[in-house]
């Protein structure tokens, strides 16, 4: 605590150029990330199939996939510009304190005295922001769904279901939002300078909660969940949670299809109760030795306890985070270098400090890169010491071929930026070697045909 106390005193100085040096961070991280997507921009106008997929891959399909990651690079592209821009000018020209005021003023003049407070204002101010932030996303969004998913045959959304989703989105962050945000900022003025410590507490036993609910009450807002019909393919899945010994509860499957054709498969639950839930496009366009396959890979993240220690790395690093945020909280510089005098909001202080923090979330995330790849590994040779090296070598590419992902990665690029090693590298690793053809051709995946599929394991 008292190490805690002294580097607050240090930094609450009228010499640090909080703004300025905040501004420099975000240009000097656009600018990294700005050239590693050149980097893989130029691997996109390649024309060659890489090597070890030659067989596999004919040259439209290929063809369509580089023009799919090169679109996506595009878009990408434009929405960081966007991005920065929106950041520049709310930090250069105030927009924090204009809001702060804005929304205090409505409390005034609407809301009776006892709903004054800085909580109350507080939830005001991060709805208010929260709600514009959608509204100004919108456009992105719908450009990225209607006309760019769309291109490629992948996006099945409705405008309606688009707007229905924003509509839902709101509704569940004002329901959660409002108690959640009250119970933070009652925590940091009831518990003194040790706040951090009961701030971690409470976001454990919240992240437990969203757990529990969150396959039971906030999935079903948005997709329907069917019970698999028993058949060859739940026999077999059933079989498979058996032999590992995992508490599969029940077995589910999810109409991802009225939203996109992409797919996927997870579990989700606590450590006795596991629910395992399969993408609709996911078993239409797969063999069910290959859906196995899909899911002994993600059973593989369970049984070598990759998820405890993603949560355990998680859990450490939010206490550091609000230990550290502990250090600014008072910092009387930082909140006037962005027009806050005289008052030092709880809420303000914590987004100026995520502003300040922001540098090393890069770091953080190259790090936790490093090893969740290390965890694909582990699982894909989980996998395949069951006997599934085929089905899984099989899935992968089908997936990689009806999604259109992309091919070949650029090696900063794809360090910096996925969680996953690239296709090649994963067949690499799992002794794959092509002895007939898996995969369709390009009549067969999107921007010529129904549905398609999205490789996220």
């Amino acid at each position: 605590m008292d190490l805690l106390r002294r580097l607050g005193t240090s930094l609450d100085t009228p010499t640090i150029p909080w703004k300025s040096l905040i501004i420099t961070f975000a240009v000097g991280q656009y600018a990294i990330e700005s050239y590693l997507q050149y980097r893989q921009y130029q691997v996109l106008r390649r024309t060659t199939v890489p090597t070890q997929l030659k067989k596999e891959i004919d040259q439209e399909t290929y063809d369509k996939s580089q023009a799919y990651g090169r679109a996506k690079s595009q878009f990408s592209a434009v929405s960081n510009i966007w991005a920065q821009i929106k950041n520049y000018v709310t930090i250069r020209y105030d927009v924090y304190p204009w809001l702060w005021a804005v929304t205090g003023s409505w409390l005034l003049s609407y809301a009776p005295s006892r709903f004054q407070g800085e909580i109350t204002h507080s939830l005001l101010f991060g709805f208010t922001y929260s709600f514009a932030e959608t509204l100004i996303s919108i456009p992105f969004s719908y450009y990225h769904h209607f006309v760019l998913e769309e291109k490629f045959g992948f996006n099945k959304q409705t405008p309606a279901l688009f707007l229905t989703d924003i509509v839902k989105s709101l509704g569940l962050s004002l329901a959660f939002g409002i108690p959640l945000g009250a119970a933070f900022l009652k925590i940091v003025q009831k518990t003194g300078d040790q706040f951090f410590l009961y701030l971690w507490l409470f976001t454990l036993v919240v992240q437990l909660f969203f757990v529990t609910i969150y396959p039971i009450v906030i999935v079903p807002i948005f997709n329907k969940l069917t019970p698999l019909p028993p058949g060859s393919l739940k026999a077999r899945i059933d079989a498979l949670a058996a032999k590992l010994k995992f508490p599969l509860s029940e077995l589910q499957v999810i109409d991802g299809s009225k939203r996109s054709a992409h797919s996927n498969a997870y579990f989700t639950g606590l450590p006795w109760k596991k629910k395992i839930v399969i993408y609709d496009t996911l078993i239409e366009k797969s063999s069910e030795k290959e859906v196995e396959a899909i899911l002994a890979h993600e059973l593989g993240h369970w049984a070598k306890g990759h998820t405890t220690k993603l949560i355990g790395i998680s859990s450490a690093h939010l206490f550091y985070v609000f230990a550290l945020f502990s250090v600014f909280i008072n910092n009387r510089s930082l909140y006037e270098a962005f027009g806050f005098y005289g008052e030092k909001p709880i809420v303000i202080g914590f987004m100026l400090f995520n502003e300040v923090l922001s540098p090393t979330d890069s770091v953080v995330k190259l790090l936790m890169n490093v090893l969740t790849r290390k965890f694909e590994y582990e699982a894909d040779a989980f996998s395949h010491s069951l006997g599934y090296a085929t089905e899984l070598s099989s899935s992968l590419i089908k997936l990689q071929i009806q999604n259109l992902s992309s091919m070949d990665a650029d090696w900063m690029y794809s360090a910096y930026h996925y969680s996953h090693p690239i296709l090649t590298e994963r067949l690499k690793a799992v002794g794959w070697t092509s002895t007939e053809k898996v995969g369709g051709d390009a009549k067969g995946t999107a921007g010529g045909s129904e549905k398609s599929s999205k490789q996220e394991l």
